[in-house]
């Protein structure tokens, strides 16, 4: 077990039973619960809570306000079998919440790093694999796994058992029903759900309202899904046909039509 400076006893509570590393760090307020085993390289920020028999293997970051519940395990070698052993790291952000058993990676050295925004919910047993990029206010429900190098963006919310295919990305504030197989990209602000092939089901109007955009602005993405999505043009064809709709071109609906223009894996229908 770590010994804790005299001038940090006050501040960080460790079990007992647990095990740290002393190359660890521990910021002021890291509470550290009984049979939790912090390795080399890990670094956790102010009021972070570790439950029972966490394990945070290695070159980890988490940040202030962070809570690991019992079984998690971080920072874990990537399951890849080009990996060969190269300094690889995860990052998590502050306030984000990891439940029971759920599993992340570190990255392997095609990108370096494995990435959890701040604010996120990680839920019982879900698995975020090496390389994957979560942003900020992410929920990943219960069981759901993912491949290497997702990349889910901001407020999206995926639902619990969804399978996730290798370097798909997931837009800002759409929504994955659950039992869901995700092959392709997920349009930001829509639906998807289905499988084996998932489908899109509209917008997501309802995490929309709950985002506080405005309805302005929510008239001009129903306006622009339609014509993506429900018109006789092709995809390329209806981007054009939006973009000369001036009264539609928004920050929000710029963004709609660079991911779809941008995608390498081709966007759920």
């Amino acid at each position: 077990m770590r010994s804790i400076p005299a001038r940090e006893r006050a501040a960080v509570s460790v079990h007992d039973t647990a095990i740290v590393d002393p190359a660890a760090e521990l910021a002021p307020g890291v509470d550290v619960g009984p049979y939790a085993i912090i390795g080399p390289g890990v670094s956790i920020g102010a009021n972070s809570r570790v439950g029972p028999r966490v394990l945070i293997e290695r070159d980890t970051t988490l940040g202030t306000d962070c809570r690991i519940a019992n079984g998690a395990v971080l920072g874990t070698d990537p399951q890849d079998l080009k990996y060969e052993g190269e300094q690889t790291f995860l990052e998590v952000g502050d306030r984000t919440v990891i439940r029971e058993f759920a599993t992340v990676n570190r990255g392997t050295a095609a990108s370096g790093r494995t990435l959890v925004g701040s604010d996120c919910l990680l839920m019982a047993y879900s698995h975020i694999a090496h390389d994957c990029e979560l942003g900020n206010h992410v929920i990943v429900s219960n069981a759901t796994n993912m491949a290497g190098h997702v990349v889910i963006e901001d407020w999206a919310n995926v639902s619990g058992l969804v399978a996730i295919h290798q370097f798909v990305r997931i837009g800002a504030h759409s929504f994955v029903g659950g039992g869901s197989r995700i092959s392709q990209d997920v349009p930001p602000y829509c639906n998807v759900a289905g499988n084996p092939s998932a489908k899109l089901y509209g917008l997501n109007t309802v995490g929309l309202e709950r985002r506080g955009i405005s309805t302005d602005v929510r008239r001009c993405l129903k306006r622009t899904y339609r014509i993506l999505f429900q018109s006789e043009w092709n995809l390329s064809q209806a981007i054009a046909r939006v973009e000369a709709e001036a009264d539609l071109m928004c920050p929000d609906v710029g963004y709609f039509l660079d991911f779809i223009r941008n995608s390498e894996r081709g966007v759920t229908f």
